[in-house]
Parts: structure tokens; sequence; C-alpha cells
């Protein structure tokens, strides 16, 4: 018995897709898929960036990583930032979130305020910090001294021992609007019949919090997490514009040391290496926290 032709139009319709789908692949493989196979290459050699001459190194510039004291120094703060960069804002948000989910007047306005910094640009975020913490004329010294503790204003951006917190706090300030509303989102999917029979059953509200509430927003919490440790690797735009890196270097992560030698002191290869590490920590600490999720969720079952 002879198989029946599948109609032309079935077949246009069923491939259609792709048509949809081929502008975006071809954005991907020249934004992204071409420049990462292009740095993994210049890392390979000796470039400058402005000699049109590249030599193959092989593995020279990875070598070089492992004795440079500033690679370990920019990969502890990027570990600093990634811990308490992720914590806090998402406590923070699912904090303020659990407090925005009841009826309570003024929830659009609390919610639209959390929100603002989001849109805020790095650059205004910067400068508006900047400004808070400046030593003359900061309003952070001028509160310290207005309530007696004077003794704690100073140079917050200068001072090497607290510059990379000061900016820390900045970044959790412009990042925790953003988890309030994926966690609110998240707690209106939550199926209140079990709060209400966990109630019964005599659970407090912690209790119905870390068992009840935590549970129905694994998603949710597992989405926010992946993409805050992300950008916790990745972390370059605030960094450089309140402190360039510096106090002496107290502030610099892998993305800021990796711009200072690939178009500060032109070597290219160098800082395409440094950048490859980046992806590394990032993908690797994704990958970790994943299957350490999947993981508890099957021991769950």
């Amino acid at each position: 018995m002879q198989a029946t032709a599948t109609p032309r139009w079935k077949w246009n319709r069923q491939n259609v897709g792709y048509f949809f789908v081929l502008p975006s692949l071809v954005l991907y493989l020249i934004f992204f898929v071409y420049p990462f196979f292009t740095s993994i290459y210049l890392s390979l050699t000796d470039w400058d960036g402005v000699q049109p001459v590249m030599n193959f190194v092989g593995l020279q510039n990875y070598e070089r990583m492992l004795d440079d004291p500033m690679v370990w120094q920019s990969l502890k703060h990027n570990l600093i930032w990634v811990v308490v960069g992720t914590a806090s804002p998402i406590v923070l948000g699912l904090l303020l979130a659990m407090l925005l989910w009841g009826k309570i007047r003024g929830r659009l306005f609390f919610r639209t305020v959390y929100f603002m910094p989001v849109v805020l640009s790095s650059v205004v975020i910067g400068i508006i910090w900047g400004w808070i913490y400046n030593p003359i004329f900061g309003i952070l010294n001028r509160f310290l001294k207005s309530v007696g503790l004077g003794a704690l204003a100073r140079g917050w951006l200068g001072d090497p021992d607290v510059a990379l917190y000061a900016v820390l706090v900045a970044a959790i300030w412009s990042y925790t609007g953003f988890c309030v509303v994926i966690f609110i989102s998240g707690l209106q999917n939550v199926d209140m019949d079990l709060i209400d029979a966990s109630t019964v059953d005599g659970a407090n509200a912690w209790q119905r919090f870390i068992n009840v509430i935590i549970p129905q927003l694994r998603h949710v919490l597992t989405m926010v997490i992946a993409y805050t440790l992300i950008g916790g690797f990745s972390v370059f735009d605030i960094v450089w514009i309140m402190t360039n890196g510096g106090p002496a270097n107290a502030t610099d992560v892998i993305a800021t040391y990796t711009y200072f030698k690939s178009f500060k002191q032109f070597d290219m290869s160098y800082g395409a290496a440094l950048s490859m590490l980046m992806t590394i920590l990032a993908l690797v600490a994704t990958i970790i926290f994943m299957r350490i999720r999947e993981r508890g969720e099957e021991e769950a079952a």
C-alpha cells in the first residue's frame, strides 16, 4: 500500500515556525556564538588589540592567570558579591513580597516604588549613590553626624575596607525591586487551600511560610537565584561607574580587571582569557546550583 503524500499546504504550515525563529537565530549566532568562539581563539594568542599579527601561544595566558595576584583578588571580590549580592536581595525581596501579598492599603504604590530602581540605568544609580557616599556633602555622612554617629562618617568609596560593600549596597538597592515583583507574581499561584488547611492543623506563620509557601515558590526561587548568580560573576557597570575598581583595586572584580587589561593596557588576548574564566565560573556555579536543586526536588518527591 502506497503511503499518502503530505499535502504541500500542511508541510508549509508545520515548518512556518522556522521562518519566525530564523531571525533570532541569526542574531544569536552573530552576537553570541561568533564572539564566544572568537574570544576562545584570542585567548590562545598574544594579540594586543592593535597589531594585525596574532601569534598562537596555546595556554600561556591561562597559565599566566594562575600567577597573577590580581586575578585571585578580583575573584575573591566576585565571590563576596555572589554570596552577599545573591542572599540579600532575595531575602529582602521575599520579605517585602510577603508584606505586599496581603490586602494592604497602597499596595500598588509600594510595588511601584520598590520596582522603580530597576528601570534606572546603572549610570544613574552609580551617580545617585556616589552623591550619597560623598564625604563632603553626602547625605549618609550628614545623617550619621546628625544622630551622634559622626565617628562612623568617612569617604565610603575611598576607604579600601568598605568600598566594595558600599558599592554592593547600591547594587542590592537597585536589584531588590526586581525580586519583589517576581516573588509577588509567584505568590499569586500559591494554593490558598493548603495554607488554610495548615492553619487549621495548627501551623504558625513561620511553619506555613517554610513548609507551604516556599515549596510552591521553588521554581521562582530557582530562576531568581540562577539569574543572580550569573549577574554576580559578570557584574561590571555599577562597579566601574562608582569606583573604576579602586581605591587600590579594592573593588576590582573579574569583569573590571578584564576591561582594564583589554582596553587600558591593550592586552587583548589576556583579557579574552579572563572573560573565559568569568564565563566558566558563572556556568559552573549555575549548573551546580541547578543540580543541587533538582536533587532536592527528587528527594522531596
